[in-house]
């Protein structure tokens, strides 16, 4: 083997090994040899590089200027030494002259080498940098490989990714070897190679584990609107239905449960609560400081805040532990919320300024006693003589009705009885069980009222 296809075929064995195409290796391996050129000649601009894989040839070229007296022996040559090769040469023609790759010694091709092992290194990480960016976003199935006090490194097609400990689940517990599922977060640029971060607390996983269990979201029928997410504990998530059709909530849910259960499984059992989005804030809001029922919900849309009115018994359920319902809610409808217990509102009606939206961080549990008790100036006294004569709608809620008991309207909320207007059969009403006579007939009475109205 002579010394040209022995250096074609070292540094073809190290593009091999690396996966670099034939073409980008014949660009990086003439940079390299101009480069050894320039080095030995103090120029390259007179020469040509050719290189020929496929025959394991490089074939280097210069050309000199034809003279009478040589001044520069790199760019010049004499005319009589130019016509020992070709007689037909005069002053001021062009002389091509080959090169010996293997003039550039020993010492100068382990350069290169190396020099090219650094390029591949290059290339490869401009590859892969390039590879993840563009799939952002996406989930990942690979196996963990090492598990460190703030990382876990999972091995992925050949390829390292990072998923540090704010991206972990923190109820979960990682075992060496185990199969594991994240969203490829960030691709960061780094000398030593590209850091992969992939995430399972981030709530785009959340959203794409949705789009992989419910068709109708991967197909567009079925929107996410908004996300609101504690990992590991609870999320809330605001779905619409872009066929009238077909129910959000339901298809997300699935055939007894299926469809969320997988979800809830991947996650560790981490809570998922999905409301129906509406772009009334009131009615949004209202759905989620789910699983309370807010009895009424003041909004003022300029400053993004939020006033709940809550039935005492239900205060702890709407505010959450360690306030957590409350500042999913806020979070998901882009509202800070604040919350006021029902007797607190109606034990000042002869207040007339509006209660201000404290502002601050939403109310946690241990302070939600302490809300303003002055009332809106246009609050409903919630006393017997204004119940008779408010005004009746299909959207009066029950629990709103006097006579009728908060437990029996809990009772009736639970059958899908929220306002007058769930009911279509007062016979229905009396197989609910757990209700007393007297709120029954209170109900049914009210009904009665709404339907002589009407």
């Amino acid at each position: 083997m002579n010394y040209n296809t022995e250096i074609v075929d070292a540094f073809s064995q190290i593009a091999k090994e690396k996966n670099i195409e034939k073409d980008e290796l014949n660009l990086i391996i003439e940079d390299i040899f101009k480069m050894m050129i320039k080095k030995k000649y103090g120029t390259s601009d007179n020469f040509d590089v050719v290189i020929n894989l496929e025959k394991a040839a490089i074939e280097i070229y210069q050309t000199k200027k034809v003279v009478e007296e040589v001044n520069d022996p790199i760019t010049e040559i004499d005319i009589d030494a130019a016509r020992r090769v070709e007689p037909d040469m005069e002053a001021g023609d062009d002389f091509i002259e080959v090169v010996d790759p293997a003039s550039f010694g020993r010492r100068l091709i382990i350069n290169a080498r190396q020099t090219l092992n650094q390029k591949i290194r290059d290339i490869e990480r401009k590859l892969l940098f390039d590879e993840f960016s563009n799939r952002m976003g996406e989930i990942v199935v690979g196996e963990i490989r090492q598990i460190n006090r703030n990382e876990i490194y999972v091995s992925f097609e050949r390829t390292e990714l990072v998923m540090p400990k704010s991206e972990q689940i923190a109820n979960e517990r990682y075992k060496r070897g185990e199969t594991i599922r994240a969203i490829i977060k960030e691709v960061v640029d780094d000398p030593r190679g590209p850091r992969i971060i992939v995430s399972r607390a981030e709530p785009m996983f959340l959203i794409r584990l949705f789009e992989n269990e419910v068709p109708e979201i991967y197909d567009g029928i079925i929107e996410i609107k908004a996300i609101a997410r504690d990992p590991g504990e609870r999320t809330k998530i605001a779905v619409f239905s872009n066929d009238k059709r077909i129910d959000a909530v339901g298809a997300c849910v699935g055939m007894k449960g299926v469809r969320i259960q997988a979800i809830v499984k991947e996650l560790n059992n981490e809570k998922i609560d999905i409301i129906s989005w509406n772009s009334d804030p009131e009615i949004l809001i209202s759905r989620a400081l789910s699983p309370a029922k807010p009895l009424r919900i003041e909004v003022d849309s300029n400053e993004r805040k939020a006033l709940a009115v809550i039935n005492d018994d239900e205060m702890s359920i709407a505010v959450g532990r360690h306030g957590q319902n409350i500042n999913l809610a806020s979070r998901l409808t882009g509202y800070e919320i604040q919350t006021i217990k029902y007797s607190e509102l109606s034990a000042d009606t002869e207040e007339t300024e509006a209660p201000e939206i404290v502002e601050g961080e939403v109310a946690q549990e241990e302070t939600v006693n302490q809300a303003e008790e002055t009332v809106m100036e246009d609050e409903i006294v919630q006393d017997e003589k204004t119940n008779e004569e408010e005004e009746i709608t299909e959207e009066t809620l029950i629990n709103d009705i006097k006579g009728v008991a908060k437990a029996a309207a809990e009772k009736f909320a639970e059958a899908g009885y929220v306002k007058l207007g769930d009911i279509t059969n007062t016979d229905d009403l009396k197989k609910v069980e757990g209700v007393s006579d007297k709120s029954l007939n209170k109900l049914i009475s009210t009904l009665n009222k709404l339907q002589v109205k009407e």
